[in-house]
């Protein structure tokens, strides 16, 4: 069935009045008539099967018939991704709100290639990014995207996860199951550098704050590679994917 995200502020009981975007795409590309079955998604978690009951001047009326069990993974991870070029934040986004990621957050390593202003004006797309690869996997909830954050900011934060994973070329060990099977958590920060990779005072920074570097294997991973394969791999291992 087709999918559908509303706002609860166009919810009335079981009846849900689709914006103007949603309701065009569900009458003008997808031709949909009244009594079509459709998912309605709340962006907070909520997935819902629904038919449409009216519609009135290009506007859909939908009823909401039942409820799909939350398919959100169940360990929460935000990525802290050190702000690369505007073309792969893109894709990290995107990939990673399909594989399951909870929220991403831009930072400002000292080796960054870009920087915050340019980065600023990217923000409405990519949360629009994140809207649709969301609603393309069936995810009630879309993942937060957050203003791009100075490094010190970003360690400020980290204290409110239960575990913080540094992924680093340069570390030797252990893999991420190792730590998981001595830390198991559900509030996770995953932290990835940018391009230039993440310089050594900021590691040891990281480090005296409790962060554990790991190792994802042999092979050299690029900045937009090993968020979603770290990421990929902490769901496998707490049983989301």
């Amino acid at each position: 069935m087709h999918r559908f995200y509303f706002d609860e502020t166009r919810r009335e009981n079981d009846c849900v009045r689709l914006d103007e975007e949603e309701s065009k795409h569900a009458l003008q590309v997808l031709r949909l008539k009244k009594d079509a079955e459709i998912v309605l998604l709340d962006g907070l978690g909520g997935v819902y099967e629904a038919r449409i009951v009216e519609i009135a001047r290009q506007r859909v009326t939908a009823e909401i018939t039942a409820v799909i069990s939350d398919n959100e993974a169940s360990t929460r991870v935000t990525l802290y991704q050190g702000l690369p070029k505007a073309a792969k934040l893109e894709n990290i986004l995107q990939k990673c709100t399909e594989i399951g990621v909870h929220a991403l957050q831009p930072v400002l390593f000292s080796r960054c290639v870009q920087d915050a202003k340019s980065a600023e004006k990217w923000l409405l797309r990519l949360r629009r990014i994140a809207r649709e690869a969301a609603k393309q996997c069936g995810r009630g909830q879309v993942p937060m995207v957050g203003h791009p954050m100075a490094f010190a900011e970003m360690a400020r934060r980290l204290g409110g996860h239960e575990l913080t994973l540094v992924p680093w070329e340069e570390a030797e060990g252990p893999y991420i199951r190792d730590v998981l099977k001595d830390h198991p958590a559900r509030e996770i920060a995953l932290v990835i550098g940018p391009e230039g990779g993440i310089a050594p005072e900021e590691i040891r920074q990281l480090v005296a704050m409790g962060a554990k570097t790991v190792t994802l294997g042999p092979r050299i991973l690029r900045t937009e590679t090993a968020g979603m394969a770290a990421l990929a791999a902490i769901l496998t291992l707490t049983g989301d994917l």
